[in-house]
């Protein structure tokens, strides 16, 4: 098991949470795979547990966050706020890792910033100072990760802190072909941004999952 650490997936039976959760139970992690509907998680989980061989439970969306040291949030921007209030009693002290898009149907390939500005800022805001929020896996592609191998794309991290950085740029070594700093949180808007952008661009060439890739870094440039 990586380090003892235990991955909480909010969301984890959506396209983005379960391609993680299938690579992060992979690669050691002790993953919890969170649900609005606690069945389906559990479900969820023994199936991955008996493919990979790997320590996979499941719980509802709140029971996840409680038992995870890394919260991973990957639930459609639709319930995102919601889901901050839901857990924030058993977040502190623990890091969230905000995948969510601010994604408006039916123009998903138009970007559409809310009111609110960035949704990591919010939850940071909504967290609190006793919360690390960083901001990661926005523009990896959900379809890349179900096949069990990394997504051929970068994945942006950001968060206030450095060493909350690094410990997320770790998964998403996991996942990708690496994680690369991004700086402060305040700077995830963009990335949030981008999926849009991503989508409106797999319309038009007609592929199934547009990533980025950070040129000009050194070999370890992404630290």
């Amino acid at each position: 098991m990586q380090s003892g650490t235990t991955i909480g997936i909010l969301g984890g039976t959506g396209d983005l949470g379960s391609g993680l959760a299938r690579l992060l139970a992979a690669a050691d992690y002790a993953v919890v795979i969170g649900s609005r509907d606690k069945a389906k998680a559990e479900q969820a989980a023994q199936a991955l547990a008996s493919q990979l061989n790997a320590t996979v439970r499941g719980d509802d969306n709140r029971g996840a966050a409680q038992a995870s040291d890394i919260v991973l949030l990957c639930v459609p921007y639709s319930n995102h706020d919601a889901m901050l209030d839901e857990i924030k009693p058993v977040m502190t002290g623990k890091i969230l890792v905000d995948a969510v898009v601010p994604l408006v149907p039916p123009k998903v390939s138009v970007v559409q910033l809310p009111a609110g500005g960035s949704p990591a800022l919010v939850a940071q805001r909504t967290l609190g100072e006793g919360v690390h929020v960083a901001a990661a896996f926005h523009n990896v592609g959900a379809k890349k990760l179900h096949s069990g191998e990394k997504a051929d794309c970068d994945v942006l991290v950001f968060a206030d802190d450095a060493e909350v950085r690094q410990k997320v740029i770790a998964l998403a070594d996991v996942v990708a072909t690496r994680g690369v700093d991004g700086g402060v949180l305040a700077n995830a808007v963009a990335a949030e941004a981008l999926t849009s952008v991503l989508i409106a661009i797999n319309r038009r060439y007609k592929i199934p999952g547009a990533g980025i890739r950070i040129t000009g870094l050194p070999a370890h440039g992404a630290r």
